[in-house]
């Protein structure tokens, strides 16, 4: 018989309660969230709704971070707001942007570095979108070859706006 297969209800036999919290102390772990942070740096985004910059986020978590991971691990942190830009597009529309706080955007990242190795193995083979070391053109690439091999379906699946007209009525 199989073990059941990790979400939120059924967790695999051998982890522990506390595996989450494990996952919580790797991702804000010092040398994991310096690799975050030149990651966050490296990026120069502009600041969020709190109107710090990469520069006054680092003074401000020499003297704040013990707070901050302090409710990270305890499950009382709460993320900022984002701060909503719109920029025009080059079909002459626009495109809303929400920019987080860099705090938030190093904790992001942190949760991301240690999540991805876990986590993108378990995706499809076939799957491009937002994955490491693929890109649309390895997408198209790939979709020219399952043609030139004699299918004759290629499946191009884009979610832009799906939670913005899916009925959300039918979740409560």
């Amino acid at each position: 018989m199989r073990s059941p297969i990790s979400d939120e209800v059924n967790r695999p036999q051998d982890e522990s309660d506390n595996a989450g919290q494990g996952l919580l102390e790797r991702a804000f772990a010092r040398e994991n969230l310096k690799r975050a942070w030149k990651r966050v740096k490296a990026n120069k985004g502009a600041a969020g709704v709190d109107g710090l910059d990469i520069e006054q986020t680092a003074e401000h978590l020499l003297s704040q971070w013990a707070v901050i991971r302090e409710q990270l691990l305890s499950g009382a942190y709460r993320p900022s707001p984002v701060r909503r830009v719109v920029i025009p597009k080059p079909d002459g529309g626009e495109r809303e942007l929400g920019i987080p706080t860099v705090t938030d955007r190093l904790i992001q990242q942190a949760l991301l570095q240690v999540l991805q190795p876990l986590l993108d193995p378990t995706f499809s083979e076939h799957s491009y979108g937002f994955r490491p070391g693929r890109s649309a053109q390895d997408a198209v690439l790939a979709a020219q070859r399952h043609v030139s091999s004699g299918r004759k379906v290629v499946v191009d699946v884009d979610l832009e706006k799906f939670f913005d007209r899916v009925d959300h009525d039918i979740f409560d």
